[in-house]
Formats: C-alpha cells, sequence, structure tokens
C-alpha cells in the first residue's frame, strides 16, 4: 500500500522528479493543487524557512504528511543571487527565459561565471511536526550563454556541468536524477526516513 505525501508545489518538474525517485519506495506524491492548496508566501531569505512555510501550509490544509523544497542557483559573483529569489529573479510574472537573460548579463559583468544548483528539502508528518526532516544539496556548474539541451527545465539549459560537458538540460533524466541538487537532497531524506 503507498503514502500519500502532498508535494508543496504544482510545478510539474519537480513532481516528475519526486515521483520518479520517490514511487519506488511506497510513496504516491500529489501536487498540492490536487486540494486546492493555494501556493504558499515565500517571505523568508533562506531556502529552509521558505521550504519549512510551504510545508507547514501543505500539510495543514490538507492532513497529510507533506513535502516542500526550496532551490535555487546561485552565483559566486553574485553573493549568491539569485538563491531564493531564483524563480522571480526577473521580476513578474514569472519567466525562465527572462530569469535565465537576467543572469547571463550580470555574469558576463563579472567575468565569473561559476554557480551552483541549491535544494532544501523539508518533510513534515503533520502540520506541527516538532522535528521535520530536513535535507540538502549542492550542485556545481557554471552558466553558459547559449541554451543547450531540450531536457529539464528553469536554468537546466544554461547550466554546464563541466565534469559531464553537458548542460543540466542534456543530461538524460535517469541520469540527473541520481546526481542533481535534489537527488542529492533526496538521497539524505530517504535515508532519514528510513
Amino acid at each position: 500500500m503507498s503514502q500519500t505525501i502532498v508535494l508543496a508545489s504544482n510545478n510539474a518538474g519537480k513532481l516528475r522528479e519526486f515521483h520518479a525517485m520517490l514511487a519506488p519506495l511506497g510513496f504516491n506524491v500529489k501536487p498540492q493543487g490536487e486540494f486546492s492548496v493555494p501556493e504558499a508566501e515565500e517571505p523568508h531569505p533562506t531556502f529552509v524557512e521558505n521550504a519549512l512555510a510551504k510545508a507547514r501550509q501543505a500539510a495543514r490544509l490538507t492532513g497529510l504528511p507533506a513535502l516542500a523544497d526550496d532551490s535555487g542557483i546561485c552565483a559566486a559573483a553574485l553573493g549568491g543571487a539569485p538563491g531564493v529569489y531564483s524563480a522571480r529573479y526577473a521580476g513578474e510574472p514569472k519567466s525562465d527565459q527572462r530569469n535565465n537573460e537576467k543572469l547571463i548579463a550580470e555574469l558576463a559583468i563579472r567575468g565569473d561565471k561559476s554557480a551552483y544548483y541549491y535544494c532544501v528539502l523539508v518533510f513534515l508528518r503533520h502540520a506541527d511536526d516538532p522535528q521535520p526532516i530536513i535535507a540538502e544539496g549542492r550542485w556545481n556548474g557554471e552558466v553558459i550563454s547559449e541554451a543547450r539541451g531540450q531536457g529539464g527545465f528553469g536554468y537546466d539549459p544554461y547550466f554546464l556541468l563541466p565534469e559531464s560537458g553537458m548542460t543540466a538540460a542534456e543530461m538524460p533524466a535517469d541520469e540527473k536524477n541520481r546526481v542533481s541538487h535534489r537527488a542529492q537532497a533526496l538521497r539524505l531524506l530517504v535515508e532519514r526516513l528510513r
């Protein structure tokens, strides 16, 4: 029998990644939209605080265990920006294209294109869980100026992994699901869930 977990997101890309990684463990991951849970406010300056806020809201409104992530791309030359503002880096409405254009332009001025994807996962057994399970992952790479690849989402076509020579968008999904920041965090989470 599978355990339903509400994912505090409606992002189709994240849902695919979490489903692929958690289904074999007996978890049925459902997006919060299936339960009419609105997107949570993310007013906090840190990934972990935003993930906690999202998970608490989803757990509270559904009565189910909740999983939330907060993740983004962080550039050394920008002091860790876009960071928690990755999804809305170029403002509203959200636009992957405009976000990427802004990041590329800002890094071109500074000359340092090193960056990393960062992910924090928070799992709550219930809304008032005093001991959330928290896991994190980091995936180092660099930002390139020309998009490559059709996979992934967000900054993936511009995020180059120097060791493989591929962008995150060129990487086969099964490989990405083994090595990405989210995969690293999820592996830690699974160890802690067991």
